[in-house]
């Protein structure tokens, strides 16, 4: 367990540090002071290693969304909005080595649980949103689903424009995911 841990530790403190590329399963065995031939009675691949990363990180990321819906005063489809966008930025600005894997690293593995994840989520605010009236009960959750999808886009497209996320990108996407769900207000 405590390799497993200097293996993944490793491994976000190079992605953090320089980048998707740089986090080859050589680099993380140096830098956690492990053989690289080790690394496979730990993990098959990189993908493995990436994965349980990301595995690492979404019970965090699902406590901020759920303080951020459910213990703030969500009264206008903006402060939804807000709460979708506010915990997930805040997390990938204090976490780089999560965001490369995120945006950059996008394996089948990944791309899979940042479906589920993004799936999950989109549920859960739907159902807040019906709720709260905030939007009508004959929305369709693939209203909710395909703003995820298109918030996940703008997130790519932030931190594509800035390290820590480019603030207008982000500004302009709350206000199209906002104005998108007006369609449905009751």
């Amino acid at each position: 367990m405590e390799r497993t841990q200097a293996i993944l530790d490793s491994a976000e403190a190079i992605l953090a540090e320089h980048g998707y590329a740089a986090a080859t399963l050589k680099a993380i065995g140096e830098h956690a002071g492990i053989p690289t031939a080790s690394l496979y009675h730990y993990f098959a691949d990189r993908g493995q290693v990436e994965a349980e990363l990301v595995r690492r990180h979404i019970p965090a990321i699902d406590e901020r969304f759920a303080a951020s819906l459910y213990e703030k005063q969500i009264t206008s489809l903006r402060d939804g909005v807000d709460a979708m966008i506010d915990p997930l930025l805040a997390y990938f600005r204090e976490n780089p080595g999560l965001l490369q894997l995120w945006f950059a690293g996008r394996s089948g593995t990944l791309t899979e649980l940042g479906g589920l994840f993004d799936e999950s989520w989109a549920e859960r605010l739907w159902h807040f949103l019906i709720e709260h009236k905030l939007i009508s009960a004959t929305t369709p959750l693939f209203a909710v689903q395909l703003m995820f999808e298109v918030g996940d886009r703008l997130f790519d497209v932030a931190f594509r424009r800035s390290p820590k996320g480019d603030d207008t990108t982000i500004d302009e996407g709350r206000r199209m995911l906002t104005a998108y769900l007006t369609t449905y207000v009751p």
